[in-house]
């Protein structure tokens, strides 16, 4: 697409959002519904809320920040709620703080849905076209210019330009400018960055081929069907509301000899070849990274899942590849169950530009330049679900900046949104980032299934929660907490025919009496369970969950609780304005990288790489001496 170097005003906005992914969706949607003017800007309207790889929403961890998403009045879960084609609840065998909500969802519906909210959204103005600069008035960003010349003037900019920016394909030892899917790349607004000192470096992330549904064998795969109680991902739904047929998925195999053709064929990968810069997810790797760092494995795993209702097209999760076309063609059918395969989107690694997190303040701003904000992975992470939560908390601070009041910061012991923007500002990251439940600390306290009892009130205060959604909650919290009273109210004892009833559960009989709540401690004993000592109020899986977990996990819980605490005694020590050359026995480096990064108190500066505790302790003294002074 070529520049135009006469200009117009195309309009003057609020606040204009580039970029209408998953993260520019979210952060478009909380600016409009918070009332300010919004423009969002897209190389193309058939590439919102674009599921460019894996067409899934949720997983490990991921889940946990849809329900934060929603919590806060996102789009995210409902939309994936509308269009979803298998649900699954994954690690339901371990304890409540890692199970997490995955969904396979049909692409282009989840796609329509999500463009005709936009359209739908009264303050929202929706452009198809290509930034090529960000406008600035001494380092305030006043606005974005196009290649058309349209200038759109506004208060604030956010960028969420996902994996366009200077687009790379590789395909072996092809390679060629593109965005994902085969769209335009963002050709120039790279240049308007680094123009204004915004340091930009190259990631890199890929995507496996889609294959004809037909040209697959079935009957050598583990079917994978989807659970039959349905948890809704939003809040506001009801699980018999969204209840629907479900597709079925599979799972199969790498075999050897396809190992063993990759690794003789090594030197044709793009990685190898040198043309690849740029770092790759370390948790989602090309099946060449996986046959070289296991070569003790004959086979992993491969999970074969359809693209949509609508379509014949088959997702081969588990083995993206920068191998030139004709090589994945043999390669894929070297795998149990494809040897007939017929591609129908060639697989292909995909390189752009970034920027570096630690230059961000924790609300999602640049430290170097007023009112921009940066959403998604621009930023470096990888994931729908990453940007939609950047996406959001940049929207919400956006609106809160310019109505001139404090950021919006959810903390590392609130929420997995502040984990995973407090690990991107404060620690960066040299590849996409990934949220995991192990990135937690807090984690049996930040659950999936309490995210809405966690956040909702911040975002009601804010205004981007409804009445509705709000009272939603309080009601939710009214029957738990009721239920829980009942339990702590409600004894038995030890009659014949309780125990019977209770070893017949695998549990050991009473000897004295006891609540339910105590009951309910015990590992056999399951909330259902109680119904022949009193009647049960609770019937949603949401809250059942809680309420088990609440009880069982009470001792757990309370302990996590006041590590809280003193996690939060350190976040509330503010370094604003701090000297740090005025602190004795502050290591060089220490002293290197605060200066550098400017962390807003005594718990970020903590997690700073290359700030030890010793150092801590001593800004700490140095603090209080101060204070008694």
């Amino acid at each position: 697409m070529q520049r135009r170097e006469k200009t117009y005003i195309r309009g003057t906005f609020d606040a204009v959002v580039v970029g209408a992914g998953h993260a520019g969706c979210e952060a478009a949607l909380a600016l409009a519904r918070l009332g300010k003017k919004t423009a969002v800007i897209t190389i193309s309207l058939d590439a919102i809320a674009a599921m460019s790889c894996n067409p899934n929403i949720g997983g490990t961890g991921k889940g946990h920040l849809v329900r934060e998403i929603d919590a806060l009045g996102g789009e995210m879960a409902k939309n994936i709620d509308k269009t979803y084609i298998q649900s699954r609840m994954l690690n339901t065998s371990k304890g409540p703080a890692v199970h997490s909500l995955r969904v396979q969802a049909d692409k282009q519906a989840y796609h329509r849905a999500m463009k005709k909210t936009l359209e739908n959204e009264p303050n929202l103005t929706i452009i198809q076209g290509e930034v090529d600069e960000v406008l600035f008035d001494n380092g305030t960003a006043t606005g974005v210019r196009m290649t058309t010349g349209a200038v759109l003037e506004s208060k604030a900019v956010i960028l969420a330009t996902g994996t366009y920016l200077k687009g790379r394909i590789f395909e072996g030892e092809l390679n060629y400018e593109s965005g994902p899917d085969g769209r335009f790349p963002a050709r120039y607004l790279s240049a308007s960055l680094n123009e204004n000192g915004i340091e930009l470096r190259r990631m890199k992330t890929g995507t496996p081929a889609r294959v004809h549904r037909r040209s697959i064998d079935t009957s050598k795969m583990a079917v994978q069907e989807g659970d039959k109680t349905i948890v809704p991902f939003s809040f506001m739904n009801e699980a018999d509301a969204i209840k629907r047929d479900q597709e079925v998925c599979y799972l199969t195999y790498t075999t050897k000899p396809m190992h063993e053709y990759i690794l003789a064929h090594m030197d044709r990968s793009a990685r190898t070849l040198g043309d690849i810069t740029g770092e790759g997810p370390r948790y989602c790797p090309s099946i060449e990274d996986k046959v070289l760092r296991f070569k003790d494995k004959d086979q992993h795993q491969v999970f074969i899942e359809p693209e949509g209702t609508d379509t014949d097209e088959m997702y081969i999760q588990g083995v993206s590849t920068a191998l030139p076309e004709e090589m994945q063609v043999e390669m894929y059918r070297m795998i149990e169950g494809l040897e007939q395969s017929e591609i129908m989107r060639s697989a292909y690694a995909i390189e752009y530009d970034s920027i570096d997190p630690t230059s961000l303040k924790l609300n999602l701003e640049s430290k170097s330049h007023d009112n921009l904000f940066f959403a998604g992975q621009i930023n470096g992470s990888s994931g729908y679900e990453e940007a939609a939560a950047q996406g959001i908390m940049a929207g919400i601070n956006c609106y809160l900046k310019l109505e001139g009041k404090d950021p919006f910061i959810i903390k590392r012991s609130e929420g997995y949104i502040g984990v995973l923007i407090d690990d991107l500002v404060t620690k960066g990251t040299n590849e996409p980032y990934r949220m995991m439940t192990s990135r937690c600390e807090y984690r049996l306290s930040l659950r999936q299934d309490n995210a809405d009892m966690r956040l909702t009130e911040y975002a009601y205060r804010i205004g981007l929660a409804s009445e509705e959604r709000y009272n939603h909650m309080l009601e939710k919290k009214k029957r738990i907490d009721g239920e829980l009273e009942k339990l702590k109210s409600k004894s038995i004892g030890p009659k014949e025919e309780t125990n019977a009833y209770l070893e017949s559960l695998g549990t050991t009989a009473l000897k004295t009496a006891v609540t339910l709540e105590e009951l309910l401690r015990r590992p056999e004993i399951h909330y259902d369970n109680l119904a022949k000592f009193m009647e049960l109020t609770l019937d949603k899986p949401d809250e059942i969950l809680e309420l088990e977990t609440i009880v069982k996990y009470d001792g757990y819980i309370k302990k996590q609780n006041k590590e809280i605490e003193n996690f939060l005694k350190m976040e509330e020590r503010s370094l604003k304005d701090f000297d740090y050359s005025l602190v004795k026995g502050l290591k060089t480096e220490a002293k290197e990288k605060l200066e550098k990064f400017r962390p807003s108190n005594l718990g970020q500066a903590s997690r700073i790489s290359g700030v030890s505790p010793a150092d801590i302790n001593n800004i700490i003294i140095y603090m209080e001496i101060n204070k008694r002074k």
